[in-house]
């Protein structure tokens, strides 16, 4: 570690353990609800395992910023972006892979069935309630793809009692750019719904740079946005009810692909739809009842490329109280994945038909979680993974904790079934990746201090290597790369009452086990902190994050520098129904890189006027 590297990191250690440190008894606000941890509403301070919440109030200060953006502002996640939001984007948990991050909208899961990554640039925050963040391999709840962790997007429902209210927000900012959201949420006699709409469009800024030769462009690269979402439910009695949950995420946006190829655009859709009934059965056993699907369409007209991914998903859950402090979860799930494309795939379909549970007890100071899943997968049989963690509350306020879990990602359907295609042809040989976590952690929390720190260990095998070529340049993928990625995560907040303070730090260390080379585009330092001030209606903000070193091949021969940037936010309530907002990102106008040969913004500054009526 450099000697630049090391002075925001022993800064941030410093303010992380005097934060702990201010510690005074106090009532406890009330507790978050999370779901995703253990697949059934549970008290954050019940759950086991390292789970991040980020609230309505964070993602309304989120400004212009995307969905991947405002995850990395959380410990322990990184991002990148090919030229601006608009462009293929990737999230990465704890130095995995971003195609190890299982994406879901409203426990949907999007990830592309082509690709095996997420469309993050078709959706948008104005429509979003919550977003809850998994850490570590969580297969044994999900099955594949969560060998970093999930990101469970909460989108926005109506709320049994409350009336009809419509709000919306305008507005605007550098790189021209305009962003608006109008919505409808309410409940009658239980009846619940929420309807919500947004736009977005920006002039943008140049998404290359000319490290990179051959897509290289002198131009802007923008975007045109729209989204919608729609939740009603209906309740008849207690824990009597029907719903459907709906997602439509559109991005028309800009890149580069060389001077000949001037106006290159790509339109990427993605569509969440879930029909549900939950109905207590009996005083012991909730089922519910899922039936939804998930959509992907991109298409690039400058290469004549297009494909689209269809996911049918069913589910039977069974949350069943087998005492007060035990809980057993019972799933049957079937996922059947339909793929279209410009190119004629060897194979363009695939079922899983999965078994899961999930036992969670609560004896006194002891809390336990077990999982264990089966996935059946046309092609690779069947994949068992399971889970156990323990949390010790050693007092009121100290909590210590273990866990270890098992994860896997079955190979993109490109991966497999690519047709020959200028020398490279999927592998229909492929096995599936997979993972081993370990983790520990100790933390404190009295309602006004926390303090919490996690030691990590992901050992991955099988990694796919997706462009394998021999001596006659005929190319494939191949399973022929193992990873270790170590690592101790920090965390520290206080709040003072108008003050509220927070840091966190990552030190992480990604390797590939055959060359001991740092893994692409994850950074070895990782040191985010943040302040909310609240004085009468105004709350001003700021945050500070600093990413170290990275690489963009796996040679490391193209290195990214590392870089650290200053934010500041500011929002005034002008009276009950009106706040205005203001959002200034890289204050200081840093040049800095998330991929090689692609520009990130400079300074840039949104204002926001928010209404609810």
């Amino acid at each position: 570690m450099t000697p630049f590297s090391l002075r925001p990191s022993l800064a941030v250690l410093a303010s992380l353990f005097s934060l702990s440190a201010i510690a005074q008894p106090v009532v406890q606000e009330l507790d978050q609800v999370v779901v995703t941890a253990a697949r059934a509403p549970q008290s954050a301070q019940q759950v086991v395992g390292d789970v991040t919440v980020i609230t309505q109030e964070e993602l309304v200060r989120a400004g212009q910023n995307s969905v991947a953006e405002v995850l990395a502002r959380q410990a322990g996640i990184e991002f990148y972006n090919n030229g601006g939001p608009q462009a293929v984007t990737g999230v990465s948990i704890r130095g995995a892979e971003a195609r190890h991050t299982l994406v879901l909208i409203d426990g949907m899961r999007v990830n592309s069935s082509v690709n095996g990554g997420a469309n993050w640039n078709a959706i948008d925050t104005a429509n979003i309630e919550r977003i809850e963040i998994v850490r570590g391999a969580a297969s044994s709840l999900y099955g594949s793809d969560a060998i970093g962790g999930v990101v469970n997007i909460i989108t926005k429902t109506g709320q049994s009692g409350q009336p009809a209210q419509l709000y919306g927000s305008i507005g605007y900012g550098s790189h021209g750019t305009f962003k608006s959201s109008l919505g409808l949420s309410g409940s009658h006699e239980g009846l619940s719904y929420h309807f919500a709409a947004s736009m977005a469009d920006s002039d943008g800024y140049n998404a290359t740079n000319k490290d990179n030769a051959f897509s290289y462009h002198g131009d802007k690269d923008g975007y045109s946005q729209h989204s919608f979402n729609g939740a009603i439910a209906y309740e008849w009695a207690a824990e009597q009810k029907i719903g459907f949950n709906a997602y439509n995420g559109y991005i028309n946006g800009d890149f580069d692909a060389g001077e000949f190829s001037p106006g290159a655009f790509t339109q990427t859709r993605q569509q969440s739809y879930n029909l549900y009934s939950q109905n207590r059965l009996a005083a012991n056993w909730l089922s519910t009842l899922n039936m939804g699907l998930s959509k992907e369409f991109i298409a690039n007209p400058t290469y004549s490329n297009h494909l689209s991914t269809l996911q049918r998903q069913y589910r039977w859950q069974n949350d069943i109280t087998l005492t007060a402090d035990q809980h057993l979860s019972l799933i049957a799930e079937r996922l059947e994945e339909r793929i279209t494309h410009n190119l004629a795939y060897t194979n363009t379909d695939r079922n899983t038909n999965s078994i899961a549970a999930i036992y969670r007890a609560q004896y006194n100071p002891h809390h336990i979680q077990i999982s264990l899943r089966n996935d059946a997968i046309s092609g690779f049989g069947h994949r068992v993974t399971g889970g156990i963690g323990y949390d010790l509350d050693l007092d009121a306020n100290w909590t210590v904790g273990v866990a270890a879990n098992t994860g896997f990602k079955a190979p993109s359907m490109s991966d497999l079934y690519y047709p020959l295609d200028w020398g490279f042809q999927g592998n229909p040989n492929l096995k599936p990746e997979k993972s081993r976590n370990m983790e520990a952690h100790l933390g404190y929390d009295n309602g006004v201090s926390q303090f919490k720190v996690t030691a990590f260990q992901n050992k991955v095998r099988d990694l796919i290597d997706p462009y394998v070529c021999d001596s006659n340049f005929q190319c494939t993928a191949l399973n022929v790369d193992r990873a270790t990625i170590r690592g101790v995560s920090l965390f520290g907040a206080h709040d003072f009452g108008n003050l509220n303070l927070w840091a966190s730090a990552d030190f992480t260390n990604p390797r590939d086990d055959s060359t001991r080379n740092q893994l692409t585009r994850r950074a070895k330092q990782n040191v985010k902190a943040g302040a909310n001030y609240q004085w009468q209606a105004l709350n001003v903000g700021a945050e500070y994050q600093y990413v170290g070193k990275r690489y963009d091949d796996q040679a490391n021969n193209n290195a990214l520098g590392g870089y650290s940037l200053v934010n500041l936010t500011a929002e005034y309530a002008v009276n009950q129904n009106v706040t205005a907002q203001i959002r200034w990102n890289n204050v200081f106008d840093k040049t800095y890189h998330n991929a090689y040969g692609y520009n990130m913004p400079g300074s840039n500054v949104f204002l926001n006027l928010a209404w609810r009526m």
